[in-house]
Parts: structure tokens; sequence; C-alpha cells
């Protein structure tokens, strides 16, 4: 019913072939992904949705380096991905920024690690600051912000080193849903700014649709890919409102026929 996804760059920035990811136990192993295939090229903004424990997070863990897979290969723009990397930012579904630094001080903090002098730790700062719209809170501390402030910092850190690609698990969950859907609007308008390549989990069919140029399904035990779909709206919200684009009959014929996907992965709990 819809089209197969693919890479709207080609040039792969990521590449997971043949992946897999078990865990040792006491008698055995638990096989947590099987044989996943995968490629994100520039411009892809990549939305992964499945049920509870089909390894979602797995799956992001292992394009971060923080993991090993047991079986196949990772690949960063042609080259072996073992460990974590400025190359891959990530941001999780807490912000967790450092309380006792400014607002300016949390983004330029990789930049710092990094060894960049300061006058262009600042430069860098104040432009990522503009871009999330924030540059007026810079001396802030992190306690004087609402959540979905926080969320923008965070993206803007990740953004700051420039990485190749941004990783983000859930990073709208604990958001209200007014705040929720201002924040993919804020989402969406920086990734048409930067061209970044994202990798999105969420458990919200809806956020997908508003967000991915791609969308993956995945079923669990083990986790693995059984769908990867190109979205039609990729590029509609910004022209449209979230509402408008709810309201659809093309919108609510998609939404049901990946909620029919998720639910038929149940039978494999």
């Amino acid at each position: 019913m819809f089209p197969s996804g693919f890479s709207t760059s080609t040039r792969s920035l990521i590449r997971l072939r043949g992946v897999s990811l078990s865990y040792p136990l006491a008698r055995g192993a638990i096989e947590v992904l099987r044989n996943i295939d995968l490629e994100l090229g520039q411009r892809d903004l990549v939305c992964v949705i499945g049920p509870s424990g089909c390894g979602k997070t797995s799956l992001l863990q292992l394009m971060a380096g923080y993991i090993q897979p047991t079986v196949g290969s990772i690949t960063v723009a042609g080259q072996p991905h073992t460990q974590p990397s400025a190359e891959v930012g990530v941001v999780f579904q807490q912000p967790n920024l450092f309380p006792w630094l400014t607002i300016a001080q949390n983004v330029e903090f990789g930049l710092k690690m990094q060894g960049m002098p300061k006058a262009d730790r600042h430069k860098y700062t104040a432009e990522f600051l503009q871009l999330v719209g924030l540059l007026d809170a810079a001396k802030r501390l992190p306690y004087q912000l609402s959540g979905g402030m926080k969320q923008r910092v965070a993206i803007a850190r990740a953004l700051a080193t420039n990485p190749k690609i941004i990783l983000m698990d859930e990073p709208f969950a604990s958001l209200d849903a007014i705040t929720r859907e201002t924040m993919q609007l804020h989402l969406k308008q920086i990734w048409r700014q930067t061209q970044k390549s994202i990798f999105f989990i969420t458990h919200d069919v809806e956020e997908a649709m508003l967000l991915a140029t791609r969308i993956l399904v995945m079923y669990p035990n083990p986790g693995r890919i059984v769908k990867d779909i190109t979205n039609p709206f990729a590029h509609e919200l910004g022209h449209l409102s979230a509402g408008q684009l709810r309201s659809s009959k093309a919108f609510a014929e998609m939404r049901e026929y990946l909620v029919a996907g998720i639910r038929g992965a149940y039978q494999y709990q």
C-alpha cells in the first residue's frame, strides 16, 4: 500500500550490515536483535516504531557505539564504528543538562572537550542557541527553563559538535501534548536548516508520520525491522499544521496501516 523506504542521499552516512545482538545468560543467551540491515543518508529523518521490548533502544545504542554487535558490522562515513564518536550525537528522553552550568556553557561543553578556542566556542554556541530559539536564555540555568526549552538545549548541544548523525531516544515523550507538538515543529525546522541525518525512536505513530522521511516498524523476539516505508507526509509539517494533516483521509489511512502493523507484532510477544 505504501512505498518501501530508501535513503534520500546516495551517500550512506551510517550503515548496518547483518547486525545481530545477543546477551549471555546463565544458560545460553537471549537474542535481542537479528539480522538488521539499515542505511541512513544525509537528509534522512528516520523514525522507528514498534511495541515495547522490540529492541529499538538497543538498536540506537549500537548506532551510538555504546555497545557492539554480536554479529555484523556498523560503519559511519565508510569507517568502522566501534565506540562513541563525535560523528554521532545523541539526545535522550531526559535532557541531562549540567545543573551548575548556564545554558550556553552546556551547549559549548562538547566543544570545550574538543579543545576549540574560547572565541570560536562562543561563536558556535550563539549560532546554535539562535537556531533553537534560545539565544536570549543563554545565561540562565537549567532549572529556570521549561521541559521543552531544556530539550531544545539538548538538541543544540548535540548539534554544536557537528556530528554527521543525531540519534534521538523518545526525546519528547515526557512533554505535555502542546509542548510536544511545538517541539516537533522545532525539530522539523532544525532538520531542514541543518540537513542532518536523524534517527528518532518514538512510540507515537502520529509523531512518526509528522516527522519522518522514512518509518521503520520493528517486531520483537528477536527484534527486527519488518517494514521500511517512505513517508508521503515527510515535507508537509510546517506547510500544513499538525491538525490539518491529522484531519486528512490519507493521513488516517496510513495511521491505521501502521497501527495494524504494530498490532500484528504482539503475536510475537
